[in-house]
Order: C-alpha cells, then structure tokens, then sequence
C-alpha cells in the first residue's frame, strides 16, 4: 500500500485532521516569510495555497466541527469569538484574492493573515479542542465526515486532494493573475 492510500484510508479524528491543517498552513507562512519577495509568480502560487487552504479549513470547522460543539457545550462565547476570527479572515482571503502580488498592502495582509491565524490556532488548540475532548464528542466520525468534506472542496477549487500532508509539494492545478474570493459560505 502506498503512502498516500495508507494516509487517506486510515482513521484521523477531527481534532488530528485540524491539527495537521494548522501545521501545513503554519509551515506556509513560515516559507513565505522566506520567500523573495521580487518574485511575484512564487508569491502568487503561494499566498494562492495559504488562501485555498484557509479556505477550505474553516469551511469544515464551520459546517461540522463548530456546529457539533455548539450542540453540547454550555459555553458559546469561545466559538463565537472563532467564527469572528474566520470572518476577518475571510476578509483578508478576499482582499488577497482580488490583489496582485506588486500592489501595495499586499505583503503586510498576508503578514497580517498569517497573525490572525497564529492567534486563532493557539486558542483553538489551547481551548476548544480541550473542551471537545472533554464533551466526548465522537471525534473519529466528525473526523471522518470532514476529510470527506475537505477532499469535496478542494476538488472543487481545482486543488490537488492527494498531497494534503506535504504542503510544499502540493501544487494548484489552475494558476490565474487574478481571481474573484472563492468563498462557499462567506
């Protein structure tokens, strides 16, 4: 069996699939605070996957793991104060998305992203998943119904669904100057 089908058919919790997209994005970030900043098509391709990835993240936090967790847990100010933190997100997706790579602000709103979600991954990680576990949710078919949900969506957004463990492989099958916002929900 090979390393990709062993990944896709083995059982991942909800809290490990987050987990890994929290690593890949972070490990995005990190290359374009690296990256030269002259080669606007690099630039381009990556800010495209940070945004695409995003995206696709808090799509399935919003249509499963959060509703989920509302369901059981008395307190719904943390998730609240989550879904705020997707929306400005989502405004500097879009913003991103309809921006070219040489415009001014460009730089400072992917830096500015990548802050917001540093913020939001540690209060995630720290808090939420923390009372997920403890409201013994069944994780493994939330876990299960939102891989499924993710393959869709990147299907959908022409991202490539086989190399989800490897961020700096993975490639965008579709590469445009520019694009509108790809929101499914926003």
């Amino acid at each position: 069996m090979t390393k990709k089908s062993s990944e896709t058919s083995r059982s991942q919790n909800a809290l490990e699939l987050l987990k890994s997209d929290h690593e890949q994005v972070k490990k995005l970030f990190s290359k374009f605070e690296k990256l030269d900043k002259e080669d606007e098509d690099a630039k381009r391709e990556l800010v495209e996957q940070i945004c695409n990835q995003l995206t696709v993240h808090a799509e399935i936090e919003e249509e499963l793991f959060y509703p989920a967790l509302r369901d059981v847990l008395d307190e719904q100010d943390i998730l609240d104060e989550a879904q705020v933190e997707h929306d400005m997100a989502k405004q500097l997706i879009g913003d991103l998305e309809s921006m070219e790579p040489d415009e001014d602000l460009y730089d400072a709103k992917v830096t500015v992203l990548g802050e917001y979600v540093k913020h939001h991954v540690e209060e995630e990680e720290k808090e939420v998943f923390a009372k997920a576990k403890k409201a013994q949710l069944d994780l493994d078919t939330i876990g299960a119904d939102m891989l499924e949900r993710k393959q869709e969506l990147m299907g959908e957004m022409g991202m490539d669904t086989g190399e989800e463990e490897m961020p700096d492989t993975q490639h965008i099958k579709q590469k445009s100057s520019k694009k509108p916002a790809r929101h499914p929900r926003a």
